[in-house]
């Protein structure tokens, strides 16, 4: 196999791995705060006329609506990333993330202004959603598409840390925010500090990304597009005439990963505050330390899947959730921080080895030119009918049957579909990334 980029020089491509981490982390904080302030607070500051657990739910609901945005701009930013490059629309993205989530520190809430603040939160969350759904692809592109086919897994998994360093920035914030405040300033004020503070971190990251090159596996497919070379359809075209099958393949690989994911870090602070009457400080003190655990073994993950394959390590993962969950609400059930910390950590650890080798494995899938588009509409569509609903179905089947075991057997299912599309696709370790088309030899015959 030949290589996915011409060699870097060492500087350049740390510089690359750096900055798309650094972004990453900046757009998952901004994600991954909202999730987190809707369990918290949202509920009693935009919906205050419902009871509780309904207040929850329409909190999630808007927590939702984000993920809905997000096919969007992975359409948007996946076909002006494969016209133009990737290294614009990085920059765009984290703008438009950052922007949005600095204006929600700024809402007013319903006791000021009524309607009008759930539905200002909503348009801010469709274009977090938006901006998020065009981050992944390329962020996870610009890296695999600078290094070597031989450690892709291990390099693409640093900018898939970042969410789990956007979800300990925005768990460290809020839980230290938690520690020092009573339950009335935070509610009052202090909710608002981590949204403003994403200002700061934007202007950082942008300057980081503003600095790096443009891939060159996407500047040689651009000059054999210029060349004659080359004949270009518009990528969304070729995505869903040609690539309609890798694109499945991504969605139901998601599946177990987003679910699992969501279930361990979102629904587990509705399940602690409301059914075990538990302080929210516990279960984020819990995703804090699961998240650091997280942070670590991604790339200890993507590192395996160079040597052992993407669809092996990844199976170990989607297993391993599966049966895990059994054992985590029964360690959340005992209401003792160790016990508790232990399920997210573990849970955790195990979606890192399906979280790790993704990156690598989606990129593999398809060509130069249609790579963005491709990678992103298989990751955000599954965003939909994974991760957006996971927080809402958990909460809503916790609510009709007043027990976890439906939750367990809904991540149960996840499990099972994404082991089927895992299996239906071709061991992809050691592609080479520099060619126009894959055509469907991602595909199992």
């Amino acid at each position: 196999m030949t290589n996915a980029a011409p060699p870097q020089p060492k500087k350049s491509f740390a510089k690359v791995v750096i900055a798309s981490l650094i972004g990453t982390t900046i757009e998952w904080y901004d994600f991954f705060l909202y999730g987190s302030a809707a369990a918290l607070v949202f509920n009693k500051l935009f919906f205050p006329t419902a009871d509780p657990l309904n207040g929850t739910l329409l909190a999630f609901t808007t927590y939702a609506i984000g993920f809905l945005a997000r096919p969007l701009g992975g359409l948007v930013f996946g076909h002006f990333g494969d016209k133009v490059g990737r290294k614009k629309l990085l920059v765009l993205s984290l703008l438009m993330m950052g922007g949005a989530t600095f204006a929600m520190g700024l809402l007013p809430t319903y006791a000021a202004i009524g309607v009008g603040a759930p539905l200002l939160l909503t348009l801010l969350r469709l274009v977090q959603g938006f901006a998020l759904g065009g981050e992944w692809g390329g962020a996870v592109l610009i890296v695999s598409e600078h290094g070597s086919a031989e450690r892709r897994g291990f390099w693409a998994s640093w900018p898939q840390a970042g969410v789990p360093m956007g979800n300990l920035l925005a768990t460290a914030v809020l839980a230290v925010l938690a520690a020092v405040q009573t339950d009335e300033a935070f509610l009052s004020w202090g909710w608002r500090v981590p949204f403003l503070l994403s200002g700061v971190l934007v202007l950082i990251g942008l300057w980081i990304r503003l600095s790096v090159s443009e891939s060159p596996v996407f500047l040689e497919a651009q000059k054999k597009v210029e060349a004659g070379e080359l004949k270009e359809k518009p990528p969304i075209v070729a995505v869903v005439r040609d690539h309609w099958r890798e694109v499945l393949i991504a969605m139901g690989a998601r599946m177990a990963e987003n679910v699992s994911y969501y279930v361990i870090t979102a629904f587990i602070l509705v399940y602690i505050t409301a059914e075990l009457g538990m302080p929210r400080s516990a279960g984020l003190n819990a995703v804090l330390i699961g998240s650091f655990a997280h942070l670590v073994t991604i790339p200890l993950w993507g590192a395996l899947s160079d040597r052992v394959g993407r669809r092996t390590t990844y199976l170990v993962g989607t297993v391993g959730i599966g049966l895990w969950m059994f054992a985590f609400f029964a360690l959340l059930d005992t209401k003792s921080f160790v016990p508790m910390t232990l399920a997210v950590t573990i849970g955790l650890v195990l979606h890192g080895a399906m979280y790790g080798p993704q990156a690598a494995f989606f990129s593999e899938l398809f060509g130069t030119k249609v790579r963005y588009s491709g990678a992103s509409i298989g990751y955000q569509l599954a965003s939909i009918a994974a991760g957006a609903v996971a927080p809402l179905i958990a909460t809503a089947l916790l609510s009709a049957y007043d027990s976890t075991f439906p939750v367990v057997l809904y991540v149960l299912a996840m499990c099972v579909l994404t082991v089927i599309s895992v299996v239906a696709a071709r061991e992809t370790k050691g592609s080479s990334l520099n060619r126009a088309d894959v055509g469907r030899t991602s595909v199992r015959a």
